[in-house]
């Protein structure tokens, strides 16, 4: 059984609507664009790395629509090797219309998504989920991800679509390895899905000591 990733680069207050450009997803957003000026080669070597042996990307149709319109006429250049892997692997895109699937290797999935995305994670190794806010509300409420990697950007909005929009549920995880800075600010977490829901407890407890005490 494969992994699902996702990708999610957001803000500290957790906003994460069109971080590339003013045109990703402008709607009540004044913001849009806001990661490109704390884009560094530290966050670009973080992100060529997560992308290593990727065989699939699973899309929400807003950003499978941005990807089809950019990367398909990117060749060499920085963005050269994400290109062709990109344009390489199969899409698969989480869409209640008809979306165009010109992009080749696209497949538009049935309606019934938590069963097409279980077909999906059986069928690849390294399945990538890349923004697709409205998507990843369905895979956080189905607990249908194994991994999240979260770039966070010391900024705060106050205002925009966030990662944890109304489809969490109470969930663990497990941090896979230390944190990452760059040197613009921006910290790199990797999380894995873990067994169970989040437990309680009492910080007055006689062995956790009571706080305030002197």
């Amino acid at each position: 059984m494969g992994l699902i990733h996702l990708e999610l680069f957001a803000t500290l207050d957790l906003v994460a609507q069109a971080p590339g450009g003013p045109d990703e997803d402008p709607a009540g957003f004044p913001f849009g664009g806001w990661q490109a000026p704390l884009f560094d080669e530290a966050v670009g070597a973080q992100v060529d790395a997560a992308y290593a042996g990727t065989d699939a990307l699973l899309l929400g149709r807003r950003t499978y629509d941005i990807f089809a319109a950019y990367w398909p006429h990117q060749k060499g250049g920085e963005d050269g090797d994400i290109a062709d892997l990109f344009n390489r692997v199969p899409k698969y895109v989480a869409s209640r219309g008809r979306p165009d699937l010109s992009w080749a290797g696209s497949t538009h999935l049935g309606p019934d998504l938590p069963r097409a995305v279980r077909e999906i994670r059986d069928r690849h190794e390294n399945i990538k989920v890349v923004g697709s806010l409205d998507l990843v509300q369905t895979l956080l409420h189905e607990k249908l991800f194994d991994r999240i990697d979260l770039w966070l950007h010391p900024i705060v909005l106050g205002v925009g679509k966030k990662i944890f929009d109304g489809g969490e549920v109470p969930t663990n995880v497990t941090l896979l390895g230390p944190p990452e800075a760059t040197p613009n600010g921006a910290v790199y977490l990797r999380y894995a899905l873990a067994d169970g829901t989040p437990a309680t407890g009492d910080m007055s407890a006689p062995d956790r000591g009571a706080v305030g005490d002197a």
